[in-house]
C-alpha cells in the first residue's frame, strides 16, 4: 500500500477532520491515526474498509489505483495508476530525449539511472 499513507491524510483534511476526529468516528486512538499517516504502521482490513467507508473512498484508491480512461479509435480501454505516477509521466514528457529513450530502451535506461545516482 504504497499511498495509502498520503491518501488518508490527503482524505482526512479534505473531509475537515483532524486525527482525533476520524480516530472516534472508526474506534481508533488517535495514535493510530497518527502512524497509519506516517507510515509507521498498516491497518488491518477491516480497519482500513472502516477508513474507506467513513471518508467515503473507493478502498482501491487507498491502495494506490486510479482509474483512467484512455481512448484509442473507438475502442475504450481502463488502466490504474496513481497520480504520482501520473506526475512521473508528466514530467518524463518534459525531457523528450529522456523519454524517447525510456520508451525504446526502458530496461537499459532504469541501469543506466541506477548506476548514475549510486
Amino acid at each position: 500500500m504504497l499511498l495509502f499513507d498520503k491518501r488518508l491524510k490527503e482524505m482526512r483534511l479534505k473531509n475537515h477532520l483532524t486525527q482525533e476526529e476520524l480516530a472516534q468516528k472508526v474506534g481508533l486512538t488517535k495514535t493510530s491515526i497518527c502512524c497509519y499517516e506516517k507510515g509507521t504502521r498498516m491497518p488491518t482490513l477491516d480497519t482500513l474498509i472502516d477508513l474507506a467507508n467513513e471518508l467515503n473512498v473507493d478502498l482501491i484508491y487507498f491502495l494506490g489505483s486510479d482509474t483512467y480512461q484512455v481512448a484509442t479509435d473507438d475502442i475504450t480501454y481502463g488502466i490504474n495508476l496513481a497520480k504520482d505516477e501520473i506526475k512521473l509521466i508528466q514530467e518524463l514528457r518534459k525531457h523528450y530525449p529522456l523519454y524517447t529513450r525510456l520508451l525504446e530502451k526502458p530496461k537499459r535506461t532504469i541501469e543506466l539511472i541506477e548506476k548514475k545516482i549510486r
